[in-house]
């Protein structure tokens, strides 16, 4: 019996979803990906990092939308148009992304993840949000800006993440029934989230509790 499962967490920005994610992936001993992602694919695809920053959840995304380069910039890749779609590049971040999840138990933060693994047998969805002035705060903090700006940071990202996640899923960003579990983090903080979800994660999985 295959005994491998995944975990899948969508975010809102300055939830501390990356964290928890992170601090999950520690207390069941499995791996964690986020913007590591990034980096694999861009190995695996010959094609530079920069590209698939460009294509980024931060990234605004609309059906006409491509990302341009020039031969040169592709490095040694099999990818050899001088016309990269977002499409092309998320393709190729979906292939890594099954990849791994094909060879070990995991956390992936982020990038659609929940869609791409959909047909997947053990996959838990999270979504992870927080209450705006808590949010506020982290991402001030982390960021060293006004709670002002931190304030535009957040609503901006936010929505380009709904834009990349409603553009290559048939799913809606943040709606309960895209995910199995969605957690405010500020009800419990942080580390008793963490426990939350592991507690589920324990029960829907049938694993062995610590």
């Amino acid at each position: 019996m295959d005994e491998r499962f995944i975990i899948t967490i969508g975010r809102q920005l300055g939830s501390g979803g990356r964290l928890i994610g992170e601090k999950l992936a520690t207390r069941l001993g499995i791996s964690f990906y986020d913007k590591e992602l990034i980096l694999i694919a861009s190995q695996e695809s010959g094609l530079g990092k920069e590209f698939f920053e460009q294509v980024d959840e931060k990234t605004s995304y609309s059906l006409i939308g491509g990302i341009f380069g020039t031969i040169g910039s592709l490095g040694d890749g099999n990818y050899s148009s001088n016309y990269l779609s977002g499409e092309t590049l998320f393709k190729i971040q979906s292939d890594v992304v099954r990849e791994l999840a094909a060879k070990q138990s995991a956390v992936f933060v982020g990038r659609c993840a929940d869609y791409i693994l959909k047909d997947y047998p053990r996959c838990m969805n999270v979504f992870i949000s927080a209450d705006i002035e808590d949010r506020i705060k982290r991402i001030a903090e982390i960021q060293q800006v006004s709670e002002k700006k931190a304030r535009d940071i957040v609503e901006k990202t936010d929505k380009k993440r709904a834009g990349y996640y409603n553009y290559y899923s048939n799913k809606v960003w943040g709606a309960a029934e895209s995910y199995h579990l969605c957690v405010n983090s500020s009800v419990l903080g942080i580390d008793n989230t963490v426990s939350l979800i592991h507690q589920f994660v324990i029960q829907r999985f049938g694993l062995k509790g610590e």
